[in-house]
């Protein structure tokens, strides 16, 4: 975990410490090459310049999104809107964090993504990588 991740979730209460400790030494474990840094003030780790997954602290919890979450078929993924591919979970407590799921859900989030990182040169429109 960068130092940078390790100070945000040092700031978090003890619940959600736990909790995202376990998220972010659980994502550099599986998304080796990705780039992890803070990113509109939560951590967010990149494949090549692309956003795949980050949490944040909400009234809800913490969220765990996924930027191409839609894709993936997991029915514990919760899709916000229709614009856009991410889908997220909510956790209030390190025990409902299925560490299995999660490996499943990033081992996905390298093959199904969406071109995040050009959104803005192409006007607001995704286009799916491959």
């Amino acid at each position: 975990m960068n130092r940078e991740t390790k100070e945000y979730n040092q700031t978090l209460p003890l619940t959600y410490q736990e909790i995202s400790n376990l998220i972010a030494v659980t994502i550099d474990r599986v998304l080796t090459e990705a780039e992890n840094k803070i990113w509109h003030a939560h951590p967010v780790w990149f494949l090549n310049g692309n956003p795949i997954v980050g949490y944040s602290i909400q009234k809800k919890g913490l969220r765990l999104m996924f930027w191409s979450g839609t894709d993936f078929g997991e029915k514990d993924l919760n899709t916000r809107g229709k614009k856009f591919k991410d889908s997220s979970i909510f956790y209030n407590s390190v025990a409902e964090v299925d560490e299995i799921k999660l490996e499943r859900w990033l081992d996905k989030s390298k093959n199904i993504q969406w071109d995040y990182k050009n959104i803005v040169k192409r006007k607001g429109r995704l286009e799916r990588l491959e």
